[in-house]
């Protein structure tokens, strides 16, 4: 009895932590309509930022906490009119996608001046346990639920009672009308996104006080935390938030007890599905409330790409692809493992086109589609004893119905639900694969996977890879050609400029959804079973969330709905930093760059959008 009175205890804490996220992502999407992906990062400068005050200052709780907030609200502002107010009178796709740019840029800014490796943020506060019935509860303990309920009571004080708090509130309810009575809708978001700041950075230095640690990867599963307690009370609703939050603490908490932590964040995605698929609204909002809007169309019109520097690109990518056929074969098998690389994240980028760039559904777990082919060809290799490229061509197949399937309850979802849905899944997929057992080798991961094979022959050579991953590139991009210039692509671009006008014309909106979304698994699940015979051994991280970022920016620097652009994008985003291995630390950095800089100055991308 003792022991799930502790679990409730640590549940409740640490859903309060959750509810300073959660409350600041609520703010945000209030006055922004927009699910805020770098706050995760502003979460873990706080973290750092407060060790930095106690390692090196010495500075007492208080003072550290004080100093957290203010810099983090300074970091939240800065999100604000830098990255994200430029794009006010874009697509609403523009600036969900600046502000993943924006996390990338900061969390990698943190570890290059930081390092990798994990760091102790020591707690200052007695240790000394109260004693409950058969359970505990600790110093910190108390102050987090007195932070938690602190803010809560100022946050309602603030926005009931005061002015700029009364401005907020006209601006979450209707910005426009907020505007036109004199509310400086400017000076709003940039006091919402630096209250969301603070609240984030501080949860961050308290979380890393009870759980005695800090690294800069932790930006990520906190982003994912918060958005999961919000969408769980409601989207945008910060009493909804607080509410979300605790109960998901709870529930995470419990799951622990009953199957063990590796458990813990699967609990959360399974629940942020099953509440998106019951009620979208969230649980504690009213069920009239609105209805998010599409996240359909591309940055802009589509455009036709300029002719010469369409041909300049494609003249470099014969040259790139007949690199093998040099006289004298002085293309060394670094180049041409690296030119491999990239054309199999070609498939992975064109799969993404299919459902973003053509069917209008930005998938942010598409990394999971790489992850369920690569395992389905290794396990029917290994375990069944098929021949490799039987194996290869049942786990594309495998990919695509499964893929269309864990996406299938999500397509009645509009605007950023479906970018969260899809997110979760591709977690729940690797939490799937990590807690596998058997089946899966769960972390052990599968190593031995036979090589690519064809007739009893082994491909071996980096150079036979070569010419396989470009062959199977060229004529899954063919097809891709094909039947986007087909009634079927034409179907999915109307469903993407305007869901509402293409459902007034019959089209059955959930069955092509599911044909983009099995079209596309098919692809990335070819890509994945090839790369996982060149690798030889896979793991539930071969495949992150990285990847799915690196996907999206791939289709926005070839131009979205562009099948030569994903192509090109994979081409310069894998081929270039191999090329350049001196800047190999900073090569996610330049991806968020790369991205937010694509956003902002050619949202068309370098070949157009299509």
């Amino acid at each position: 009895m003792g022991s799930w009175f502790d679990y409730t205890i640590n549940g409740l804490i640490v859903g309060n932590i959750y509810a300073l996220l959660a409350v600041g992502l609520a703010l945000i999407f209030g006055v922004s309509h927009l699910i805020n992906f770098a706050h995760g990062s502003v979460y873990s400068v706080g973290a750092f930022l407060g060790w930095v005050a106690v390692t090196y200052a010495h500075t007492p709780l208080a003072a550290t906490l004080a100093i957290v907030a203010v810099g983090c609200a300074l970091l939240g502002a800065a999100i604000e009119r830098l990255a994200l107010r430029p794009l006010q009178n874009a697509p609403r796709i523009a600036p969900l996608l600046a502000t993943i740019g924006v996390s990338i840029v900061i969390d990698q800014c943190v570890q290059l001046g930081f390092g990798a490796d994990p760091r102790a943020l020591p707690n200052p506060l007695p240790d000394w346990r109260l004693s409950i019935g058969g359970g505990s509860i600790g110093a910190l303990d108390l102050l987090i639920a007195g932070v938690g309920i602190g803010t809560a009571a100022v946050l309602f004080g603030f926005l009931r009672f005061t002015r700029l708090g009364w401005a907020v509130r006209a601006t979450a309810q209707d910005r426009d009308a907020a505007r036109q009575m004199g509310v400086d809708v400017d000076v709003v978001n940039s006091t919402v996104f630096a209250i969301a700041g603070a609240l984030g950075g501080v949860a961050g230095v308290l979380v890393g006080m009870y759980y005695n640690s800090i690294d800069p990867s932790m930006s990520y599963q906190a982003t994912l935390k918060g958005v999961v307690a919000q969408v769980i009370g409601g989207v945008g609703n910060v009493p909804g938030a607080i509410a979300g939050s605790l109960l998901l603490g709870v529930i995470e908490s419990w799951g622990v007890g009953l199957l063990g932590s590796s458990y813990r964040n699967l609990f959360a995605y399974v629940l942020l599905i099953v509440v998106l698929v019951w009620r979208p609204n969230g649980l504690f909002s009213h069920a009239a409330s609105r209805a998010p809007e599409p996240l359909t169309g591309t940055f802009i019109a589509p455009s036709r790409p300029v002719v010469i520097r369409a041909r300049w690109w494609g003249a470099a990518f014969i040259v790139a692809a007949l690199l093998p056929l040099a006289p004298g074969a002085i293309v060394g098998d670094y180049l041409l493992r690296t030119l491999t690389n990239a054309w199999l994240y070609g498939l992975l980028a064109l799969s993404l086109t299919v459902v973003a760039g053509t069917a209008g559904q930005v998938s942010l777990g598409q990394a999971a589609l790489l992850t369920i082919g690569a395992y389905a060809s290794s396990l029917l290799a290994l375990d069944a004893g098929w021949p490799v490229i039987a194996a290869i061509l049942v786990a594309s197949v495998v990919t695509g119905v499964i893929g269309a399937l864990l996406v299938w309850p999500a397509f009645r979802l509009r605007g950023h639900y479906v970018s969260i849905a899809t997110l979760g899944i591709g977690e729940i997929v690797a939490l799937v694969v990590l807690n596998g057992g058997s089946f899966t080798r769960g972390p052990i991961g599968v190593a031995g996977i036979p090589p690519l094979s064809f007739g009893g022959y082994e491909v071996l050579d980096v150079r036979g890879q070569y010419w396989i991953s470009l062959t199977v590139l060229g004529v899954l991009s063919l097809a891709l050609w094909r039947l986007l210039g087909s009634h079927l692509g034409r179907t999915w671009r109307a469903m993407r400029d305007d869901d509402v006008a293409a459902r007034a014309q019959g089209i059955a909106l959930d069955r092509y959804k599911g044909l983009a979304f099995g079209v596309a698994g098919a692809v990335a699940g070819m890509g994945g079973a090839i790369m996982a015979h060149v690798f030889s051994y896979i793991n539930h991280e071969t495949f992150t969330s990285q990847v799915s970022v690196l996907a999206i920016t791939m289709v926005i620097l070839g131009g979205l709905g562009n099948l030569a652009g994903a192509v090109l994008g994979a081409l310069v985003l894998i081929g270039l930093p191999e090329w350049f291995r001196a800047l190999a630390d900073y090569r996610m950095l330049i991806y968020g760059l790369a991205l937010l800089l694509l956003i902002r100055f050619r949202p068309q991308g370098l070949l157009g959008t299509r």
